[in-house]
C-alpha cells in the first residue's frame, strides 16, 4: 500500500509539469499497453481476440508544427499465433522505430484547441525476435521443438491511425492501431524439426503462404506533455492562452493575461487615473469620465453640458444663478433681483410700461410714470394749470385711425389727470389728417381718429360724457406736408382739458 501511495504521489508531481503539447511545449511521453497480432504462415490473427499476446510500449514525441509531430517508439512483449494444440507458437519481439504523425486538429480541419485529435502515422524501424521460454505446449519444457527461428533483425514499416483525447491541459489518453510490414518470413515456428540452419527461410509449414510476415498492434496509452509554456511578458500566463502577450512587466493581469481593469471601462488599472468609474460611463484615454465642457463636472453628472469655458458653476455643472431668477450670473445684468420677481431675458425685472420703474415696484405698471411718483404719471392737482394745454404727440398710422404705440403713454397720463380731476372737467379732442386725399375724405378720417382716442380713454374708465370730439380734416397742419416725417406729425389729435 505504501508503494502505491508513493507511485500516486510521484505521478501527481510529474503531471504538475505537463501541459498540452504545443509550439512552446514540444515534448510528449507515451506509456502504453500493446496487443500484438500475427499474420503469416500459421494464419491471420489480425483483430482476433481469442488469444492475447501483450506487450508494453513507450514513445517520445516532438512537436514540429500544428500539423506534424515526430517521435521514437519502442515496444517489447509477446507475439504468436494459436490455431490448435499442434498449430501454434509464441515468441518475444522488440520493436524500435522512428515515426511521424499528421494531426487533424491543425486549425485547417479541426480547431487547434480541440480536445479530440485524430491522426495518421507512418514510421520506419527494426524488430528483433526471441523464444518465450516461459511457454510451451506441455507447460513444463522451455525447449520448443519444432523451434522458433529467432535469427536476424527485420526491417519494419509501421503505418496506422489513432485518436487522442485531451483530458486536461496536462494529460491525454490515446488509442492507435499500427500495421507493421516486415522484410522477413522466418520468424514464426519452423515445422521441420531439424537443424535451424538447414531450414532457415524454407517454406516447411503445411499452411505456408508466400510473402513476408506482418504484425498488427493495438496501442492504448497515456500521453504526458512535458515542459513549461513560453511566457514572453513574464506575467504568469503562457503565450498560448495569453490574449495580451505584451503586457508591461509587474502589471497585474487576469486569467487571460490581460491587465486588470477593475471598473471595466476599457482602460487597465495601471493606466487608469480614475479606477472607480461607474459602469457604463464613457471615459477618456486616462480612464476618467469625459467632461466635454471642461468645467470639472463629468458629463454623466453634468446637467448643463454646454457651459462656456471659465463660467463659475455649481455641483451639478450648471452656471451659478445667485438670485435664482433662472438667468445665470454670467448672463444676468441684474444679479441681485429679489426672489420671485419676474425678469426678462437679461435677468432684470420686467418693466411693462418702459418707464424705468420695474413692475414689482411700479404702482402703475401699465402707465408710464416717474420713479419719484412710484412709476405713476405726475398728476397736476390744479386743473387750471393745464387749461388750454395742447397734447400734440398723439399720432396715427397712414390712412388709418389706428394709434401708434408712442401715443399710449400720453393718453395714459391724460386718463390719470381726468380721473383725479373733478367730474366737471372735460376734454376736447380735435382730429387732424395730412393733406393727401380729398377734403371730404380727410374730414371723415379726422373724426374717426378723434373717436379712436375717445374709445381708448373710455377703456381707462373715463366716462364718455366728459369727452367731446371734433374733426378738422387737413386744416391747421403743424408740419410741412412735403415730407413723410411732416405728414406723420400732421396725422394727429389735439385736445384740451377745461373746467
Amino acid at each position: 500500500m505504501k508503494k502505491i501511495n508513493l507511485l500516486l504521489l510521484a505521478f501527481f508531481i510529474a503531471t504538475q509539469f505537463m501541459n498540452a503539447q504545443t509550439a512552446d511545449i514540444k515534448l510528449a511521453v507515451e506509456l502504453g499497453i500493446v496487443k500484438n497480432e500475427y499474420n503469416g504462415d500459421y494464419g491471420n490473427g489480425i483483430f482476433k481476440f481469442d488469444r492475447m499476446y501483450t506487450a508494453g510500449g513507450v514513445a517520445l514525441g516532438y512537436y514540429l508544427n500544428p500539423s506534424f509531430n515526430v517521435g521514437l517508439r519502442s515496444i517489447f512483449g509477446d507475439y504468436g499465433y494459436y490455431e490448435n494444440n499442434v498449430n501454434f507458437f509464441r515468441g518475444t519481439k522488440l520493436d524500435a522505430s522512428l515515426y511521424t504523425q499528421y494531426k487533424f486538429n491543425n486549425g485547417y480541419i479541426l480547431k487547434k484547441d480541440s480536445r479530440l485529435s485524430p491522426f495518421l502515422t507512418v514510421g520506419l524501424g527494426l524488430a528483433a525476435y526471441g523464444i518465450n521460454s516461459s511457454f510451451d505446449k506441455s507447460g513444463s519444457d522451455p525447449t520448443l521443438s519444432p523451434t522458433i527461428i529467432t535469427k536476424g533483425v527485420d526491417l519494419i514499416l509501421p503505418v496506422g491511425a489513432g485518436l487522442k483525447y485531451q483530458i486536461t491541459e496536462r494529460i491525454a489518453i490515446q488509442y492507435q492501431y499500427l500495421y507493421n510490414f516486415t522484410n522477413s518470413d522466418v520468424h514464426d515456428q519452423n515445422r521441420s524439426g531439424g537443424d535451424v540452419n538447414l531450414v532457415f527461410g524454407t517454406p516447411v509449414h503445411p499452411a505456408y503462404k508466400g510473402g513476408y510476415d506482418t504484425y498488427g498492434q493495438h496501442i492504448f496509452s497515456v500521453v504526458f506533455n512535458i515542459g513549461k509554456h513560453t511566457d514572453t511578458d513574464k506575467d504568469g500566463v503562457g503565450d498560448k492562452w495569453d490574449k495580451c502577450p505584451n503586457t508591461p512587466r509587474n502589471v497585474k493581469v487576469d486569467v487571460d493575461g490581460c491587465p486588470v481593469d477593475t471598473d471595466k471601462d476599457g482602460v487597465a488599472d495601471y493606466l487608469d487615473q480614475c479606477p472607480d468609474t461607474p459602469a457604463g460611463v464613457t471615459v477618456d484615454a486616462k480612464g476618467c469620465p469625459v467632461d466635454t465642457d471642461l468645467d470639472g463636472v463629468p458629463d454623466y453628472l453634468d446637467k448643463c453640458e454646454g457651459t462656456p469655458a471659465g463660467v463659475k458653476i455649481d455641483a451639478s455643472g450648471c452656471p451659478i444663478d445667485t438670485d435664482g431668477d433662472g438667468v445665470a450670473d454670467y448672463l444676468d445684468k441684474c444679479a441681485d433681483t429679489p426672489s420671485g420677481v419676474k425678469v426678462d431675458a437679461s435677468g432684470c425685472p420686467v418693466d411693462t410700461d418702459g418707464d424705468g420703474v420695474p413692475d414689482y415696484l411700479d404702482k402703475c405698471p401699465d402707465v408710464a410714470g416717474t420713479a419719484e411718483n412710484n412709476g405713476c404719471p405726475v398728476v397736476v392737482s390744479d386743473v387750471a394749470t393745464v387749461t388750454e394745454t395742447q397734447f400734440q404727440n398723439i399720432q396715427f398710422e397712414f390712412n388709418s385711425e389706428r394709434l401708434t404705440r408712442d401715443s399710449y403713454p400720453t393718453l395714459d397720463q391724460i386718463a390719470v389727470t381726468l380721473k383725479d380731476s373733478p367730474s366737471s372737467v372735460k376734454v376736447n379732442i380735435a382730429g387732424y389728417t395730412d393733406y393727401i386725399g380729398s377734403d371730404e375724405y380727410n374730414l371723415k378720417l379726422s373724426v374717426r381718429r378723434a373717436s379712436s382716442v375717445k374709445n381708448y380713454l373710455i377703456t381707462k374708465q373715463i366716462p364718455s360724457s366728459r369727452i367731446i370730439i371734433k374733426g378738422y380734416g387737413k386744416e391747421n397742419p403743424i408740419a410741412t406736408n412735403e415730407t413723410a416725417e411732416g405728414r406723420q406729425k400732421n396725422r394727429r389729435v389735439e385736445f384740451q382739458i377745461k373746467k
